[in-house]
């Protein structure tokens, strides 16, 4: 989460993608670092027993979403 806004503070565009369990924790991060609105993804907890199979099927589920902030970012 804090390498992306510290990208984005940069002008170098990044998306932080946290599980559903940290998107509270993302947003008093990005509060903390001076940029409250920060736009993230979140994605179900856990993450760490999946299968490659089963995270493959989590990412596909937000590429759409990961190319969108892209082409956004952080203003859109």
């Amino acid at each position: 989460m804090l390498d992306s806004i510290l990208c984005e503070k940069m002008g170098v565009p990044a998306i932080a993608i946290v599980t559903d369990a940290f998107v509270e924790t993302g947003k008093l991060m990005a509060a903390k670092w001076g940029v409250a609105e920060f736009r993230f993804l979140a994605v179900p907890h856990p993450v760490a027993n999946l299968s490659d199979a089963e995270l493959e099927r989590r990412a596909d589920g937000v590429i759409g979403d990961m190319v969108k902030l892209l082409k956004e970012g952080q203003q859109g």
